[in-house]
């Protein structure tokens, strides 16, 4: 199974929020269990504490950086490597966009803002 498809099967299975599916997918690579992963990204989800900013989806894989390098300029650059080609890829990482709150055109279904940053993180970890 994909970290895309596990980090799907979790935030219904798991009954996770789009950060804590795709942080939750990679608990292993970050040496942090699944709960502690879950608590941690727990405000994340739809765009930051439900404002719909940041992706949260992004925001999870994020936190999974953070945690495998233990180092701040390798997790930023990482994080914007991913961001970059997110935004390139559908145009925003924005939630409310992404959703299409103002314009009621949805650019990414949240399920599809999952696969696509687990994608990413998996594709930048190589």
């Amino acid at each position: 199974m994909s970290k895309a498809e596990l980090a799907i099967e979790k935030k219904y299975n798991g009954k996770c929020n789009c950060a804590q599916a795709v942080a939750c997918s990679f608990a292993e690579e970050a040496g942090v269990d699944e709960e502690t992963l879950k608590v941690a990204t727990q405000a994340f989800g739809v765009g930051l504490a439900t404002m719909e900013g940041n992706c949260g989806a992004l925001s999870g894989a994020a936190m999974v950086l953070g945690l495998i390098h233990k180092d701040r300029k390798k997790t930023t650059e990482d994080i914007r490597a991913i961001m970059t080609e997110f935004k390139e890829t559908y145009g925003t990482v924005v939630c409310k966009e992404l959703k299409g709150v103002e314009t009621g055109k949805v650019i990414l279904p949240c399920d599809d803002c999952i696969r696509a940053a687990a994608e990413l993180l998996e594709k930048q970890l190589g």
